[in-house]
């Protein structure tokens, strides 16, 4: 029960910062510009947008990972308002976990709001012509508009009206709402005729979708364990520091370790352990960025996906214990 408290904690402190809706505004914003950028290409400009929209929901992922995660845990330490939990019967290491498990959910929470104006926004798809059935797609724009302008206005009048926070009420209004525009969009064609949900659905998608999830639960992580000995901005440049180098792990050390001719290669032992520690040690992003698979149409198999996701429970699993243990040895006095 103790754990579950300092998550709900974790998760209501992670909503309530502007900076979190700023994010969702800003991520939701490129979404919809993207269907745009994506139409100068001279082949397939909707392989594209895919590839745009994606790599936004990575970027935005990394941002509100490093802002929620980098914030929780160390404003609390710098206001010392994390020596009254810690000198309660609470283990260090649940208030670590719980803020973590908090951050996680917060983020999953933003994270699916950007999903569905991905999803809103391939379903849209970039114009293939100038005739007006081929610009626009009005179930997509009307239900995006209807159900997101419900929740600007719920949460300005509960704000008003309840003094409730605007920032915690618009990102859980909001990715309700466009969840609902979603499941509606998907029950009608373009001619508003209705048809399967299931027409919309591509499996690949969401296992993408998936993916980049689970590297941004990982960054979130790196940026918790930055945060316990570490200022805000501090663990926000650990958290890039993290992605940047995981981006190019796997070109620069994996190619040197376990490429062509790595066996040759003049290098002693002991530098080579060095190397396959921090090979190791390091989050592998590439292991998780679909994007190369979904638009040379290559499958994401089960079994990889499987593997995939055991290995970010795994850096995940360590990360937290690396945390835990450097939150053990905080003064927090």
């Amino acid at each position: 029960m103790t754990l579950l408290a300092i998550a709900k904690n974790g998760f209501l402190e992670s909503i309530r910062q502007p900076v979190f809706v700023v994010l969702l505004v800003a991520g939701t914003l490129a979404m919809v510009l993207n269907v745009n950028l994506a139409a100068f290409t001279l082949e397939d400009d909707n392989k594209l947008l895919v590839d745009l929209g994606l790599s936004t929901l990575f970027v935005a992922g990394l941002l509100c990972a490093a802002f929620t995660s980098g914030s929780v845990l160390s404003r609390e330490i710098e206001n010392k308002t994390v020596v009254t939990v810690v000198s309660k019967p609470v283990p260090r290491a649940a208030v670590v976990v719980g803020k973590f498990l908090g951050v996680a959910a917060a983020i999953g929470l933003a994270y699916w709001a950007l999903a569905a104006v991905f999803l809103l926004a391939v379903r849209h798809r970039v114009q293939s012509s100038v005739r007006i059935d081929d610009t626009f797609d009005l179930p997509v724009l009307l239900f995006s508009l209807l159900f997101g302008g419900i929740a600007l206005m719920f949460a300005g009048l509960t704000n008003y009206l309840y003094r409730r926070p605007f920032a915690s009420v618009f990102a859980v209004s909001y990715a309700a709402a466009l969840t609902a525009a979603l499941g509606l969009v998907w029950c009608v064609d373009r001619d508003w005729q209705f048809q399967n949900p299931l027409v919309e659905w591509d499996g690949q998608l969401m296992i993408a979708l998936v993916l980049i999830f689970e590297a941004v639960v990982v960054l979130a992580a790196v940026a918790i364990a930055a945060s316990t000995r570490l200022g805000q901005v501090a663990a926000l440049m650990v958290c890039v520091a993290a992605f940047l180098t995981g981006l190019v792990s796997e070109y620069f050390l994996g190619t040197l370790l376990t490429g062509p001719g790595a066996e040759s290669r003049a290098i002693g032992a002991v530098a080579r352990a060095g190397l396959w520690a921090v090979y190791l040690a390091v989050p592998n992003l590439q292991f998780f960025w679909p994007a190369d698979a979904l638009t040379q149409g290559h499958e994401i198999t089960l079994p990889y996906f499987g593997a995939v996701s055991l290995y970010a429970a795994l850096m995940v699993g360590g990360v937290m214990s690396v945390a835990v243990l450097l939150f053990q040895q905080r003064d927090v006095g």
